[in-house]
């Protein structure tokens, strides 16, 4: 297995566990282990932020291009809109 392999397969797993950590912080009602959760979260996203630069710096990922302030401020209005009942 090749270094680009491993960091894509690595990101893919902290980003699971990312969610799974957002699924359970939700769903727990008791403060201690919701503390707990969100500490363990917040390592997992620094790991991630890490590994995603490792990933950027050696041309392992390159991410989509930016969206233009039109495309944006679409998207603002979209999510911004009233909501119909």
């Amino acid at each position: 297995m090749d270094e680009k392999t491993m960091v894509t397969d690595t990101l893919v797993g902290i980003n699971g566990e990312l969610k799974m950590f957002a699924e359970y912080i939700t769903q727990t009602e008791n403060k201690e282990l919701k503390q707990c959760l969100k500490q363990m979260r917040n390592q997992s996203e620094m790991s991630q932020e890490k590994l995603y630069q490792v990933a950027r710096e050696k041309s392992y990922y390159v991410p989509a291009a930016k969206a233009t302030q039109e495309e944006v401020e679409h998207v603002k209005s979209i999510l911004t809109q009233p909501q119909m009942k």
